[in-house]
């Protein structure tokens, strides 16, 4: 198509005198025409170049955008792990609350039966010790029998600390009768 384009306008300015106003356009659209062809031949040459520049510029831009996207996602994780140990102290706080408040149950509720206290059993034991260290001073036996009555006493302490016991449990509540009194 070139080719016929070229050779018909040889023949024109060889074989006619025409206006200059048409040597004129066709001079121009030559030169349109030819510009195009550049243009055309220059973009296929860049078109790698641009493609690559485009290319480096998506990459820059998908490093920013993840780096930004860890950012929130940092903050959203740091922000879950204080809500949670916030709720898990509240909670633990919660489950001492309940605790005590059974507690103060259950012992209402041996109260009420009859069944001494720990203070109880400890007021009772220092009181036995007492009256023990009483009965020790009032009676002149030998240093020998007192090394003696305490070796048994040892091995019976566990039957010795229940037979105090049972007299607290069924001294207890008249105690506990005359404290509320």
């Amino acid at each position: 198509m070139v080719k016929k384009i070229q050779k018909t306008a040889a023949a024109d300015t060889a074989g006619t005198t025409a206006s200059p106003l048409a040597g004129a356009i066709k001079e121009s659209a030559q030169q349109i025409w030819l510009a195009g062809l550049g243009a055309f031949s220059k973009a296929q040459a860049e078109g790698g170049k641009a493609f690559e520049t485009l290319v480096k510029e998506g990459l820059s831009i998908q490093r920013k955008t993840q780096a930004v996207a860890e950012e929130r996602l940092t903050e959203a994780t740091q922000r879950m792990s204080s809500m949670a140990n916030d709720i898990g102290s509240k909670a633990a706080g919660q489950w001492d609350k309940l605790e005590n408040i059974f507690e103060d149950r259950v012992a209402k509720a041996l109260g009420k039966l009859g069944v001494p206290s720990a203070r109880d059993i400890e007021m009772l034991m220092e009181r036995i010790d007492e009256l023990n260290h009483q009965v020790q001073k009032l009676s002149p036996k030998a240093p020998a029998k007192k090394a003696a009555a305490k070796a048994p006493a040892k091995a019976a302490g566990k039957t010795a600390a229940k037979a105090p016991v049972k007299a607290a449990a069924k001294k207890a509540p008249a105690r506990k009768t005359t404290k509320a009194a």
